[in-house]
């Protein structure tokens, strides 16, 4: 069951856009359907970063467990370069998602 954030139901795309040097915005739904293509784009932003990354999560119109499943990956990735990798404005139905699965802590606190 996915949770409706923002925006129109339904929508089944995403992406993430550089706002800055270290900073990016994911927007659209982060679902099963979008899933493989926003880890894909997200590992590839981690892999291009010098540093630390600052993912916006705001714009995140819908969100179910493989888009959570995908956020988390990112995170074990960060680890893994030995980079920092923090989300900023995390909706509250992905929130909602992390707590039920008692991963919430691991979101807001980044790696």
């Amino acid at each position: 069951m996915a949770a409706q954030t923002r925006g129109a139901p339904g929508k089944a795309s995403f992406e993430i856009s550089a706002e800055s040097s270290g900073r990016l915005t994911a927007r659209g739904a982060l679902t099963f359907t979008t899933a493989r293509r926003a880890r894909a784009q997200g590992l590839a932003a981690l892999g291009n970063a010098s540093g630390g990354l600052i993912i916006d999560c705001a714009a995140i119109s819908q969100v179910d467990s493989a888009g959570l499943a995908v956020l988390l990956d990112w995170l074990a990735a960060a680890r893994r370069a030995g980079r920092p990798l923090r989300y900023e404005q995390l909706p509250e139905g992905l929130l909602g998602l992390a707590r039920i699965s008692a991963v919430d802590e691991l979101l807001l606190k980044g790696s």
